[in-house]
């Protein structure tokens, strides 16, 4: 069994753990405990993304730089780009469409009420977005320092200041070989470590299930059913999508593309981080044959701009809110909505439930009682585990996809079992 494999199966193996622990936690135990228990295993959980975390900054600044200098000149630059901005539009296009279909269609909102719900528990969030306006959408774009944006893990600022250093060190020529040649080496390094924290990941998804199935029982698995099936309906048809579009570009190799990639869905859906599976992405694509330097070029870019599963969960929530407080949005309204949401899920990739604090901000600007979030808070952690790890699907495929449309797709790294 190779280590990929061997780590899928430690993966699953500590899922179903956290769910026997969990439940035997929550059926046998006082609530006092109960709390202690949830906030004590979540600490697993911490441990391994804070240990993802450390190591996101550098291995976007580093890889990216080596990407676009290696890529060359800013032609070669800006075709790629091109390429798979194009494809992060069509996808996103789709993703925001079919949640206003399928809401429109299965109606979720209507008959629950808003008044059954914990308006309380929404508070933290709809104040979040009292600051969401154009000026803070620049200001989380565009960095006023590198060091604070590599310390907060603001992937999209990251990326906008690799583009710059990147370019430059390419326009230097001879001088700026020994800054690639420097970086590479980072990059490698980085990569290297990649393997020893995710010998942690286990943990992690132990912690994350054990933790929410201790507080909420296995109740949660059938909570708000008829949401969250409706929108699983969504996920499943939207994967389709992704997989047909995938088979139609890769052919034969999305097979293994699946396979390689396998783990890192599993960490994603588990722990409801993107930036968990970042690091093992990265490998497992390069790995795929994907070259290092579009790796490191598409992949940052997909996380800033490809976020597909949680803008399909974006315009569905939306509008299930509105059904749920009995106001009708006419096709205009919610044309309107869905063009809005199209800027505005650009604007704060990386930060944390971003997905619930653009939906609070979009019923804000349509008069929809942002506390309607309520509805949806208590099952917004599984619905973030099927978006999240629709977000990773979509960024390992569009950067498999631009790799053979350059016809720079090279044969898989064989990997040999222990």
């Amino acid at each position: 069994m190779n280590k990929s494999n061997r780590l899928t199966v430690y993966i699953i193996i500590s899922m179903f753990a956290g769910i026997v622990l969990g439940y035997l936690v929550h059926t046998q135990s006082s609530p006092d405990f109960i709390q202690s228990f949830s906030t004590n295993i979540k600490l697993l959980t911490t441990i391994f993304l804070r240990l993802v975390q450390m190591i996101i900054a550098p291995l976007v600044f580093s890889t990216l730089v080596v990407g676009i200098a290696k890529l060359g000149d800013l032609k070669t630059v800006g075709r790629i780009g091109g390429k798979a901005m194009l494809w992060f539009i069509t996808a996103s296009l789709v993703s925001l469409l079919l949640g206003m279909l399928l809401v429109n269609l299965f109606k979720p909102g209507e008959g629950i009420g808003i008044g059954n719900t914990d308006l309380n528990a929404a508070k933290d969030l709809v104040g979040k977005t009292q600051d969401f306006n154009i000026q803070k959408f620049v200001e989380h774009v565009f960095p006023k320092s590198v060091i604070d944006a590599m310390a907060n893990n603001e992937i999209l600022q990251i990326v906008i200041f690799s583009l710059f250093f990147g370019i430059a060190t390419a326009a230097l020529g001879e001088k700026g070989k020994i800054i690639v040649k420097a970086l590479d080496a980072v990059a490698h390094v980085i990569l290297k470590m990649v393997g020893y924290v995710m010998n942690f990941a286990p943990l992690g998804v132990f912690g994350a299930i054990a933790a929410v199935i201790a507080t909420k029982g296995l109740e949660v698995f059938v909570f708000y059913g008829k949401y969250l099936l409706y929108f699983t309906i969504g996920i499943v048809i939207l994967w389709s999508l992704l997989l047909l579009a995938g088979f139609m570009v890769l052919g034969k190799r999305m097979p293994e593309l699946l396979r390689r990639i396998t783990p890192a869905l599993i960490i994603a859906f588990s722990t409801t981080s993107s930036e968990a599976v970042f690091p093992k992405l990265t490998e497992e694509l390069e790995r795929f044959g994907c070259k290092d330097k579009v790796v490191a070029f598409i992949l940052p870019l997909g996380y800033s701009f490809n976020l597909v599963g949680s803008m399909l969960y974006m315009t569905f929530a939306s509008i299930a809110i509105a059904q749920a407080s009995n106001i009708h949005l006419d096709f205009g309204t919610q044309l309107t909505m869905f063009l809005i949401l199209m800027l505005t899920s650009k604007g704060i990739a990386g930060v944390p439930r971003a997905a619930l604090i653009v939906v609070a901000a979009t019923c804000t600007m349509f008069h929809i009682p942002a506390e309607g979030i309520a509805l949806i808070l208590p099952i917004d952690h599984f619905c973030d585990m099927f978006r999240t790890s629709t977000n990773v699907l979509g960024n390992a495929l569009a950067t498999g996809m631009v790799s053979k449309w350059e016809n720079s797709l090279e044969p898989a790294v064989t990997e040999h079992a222990d």
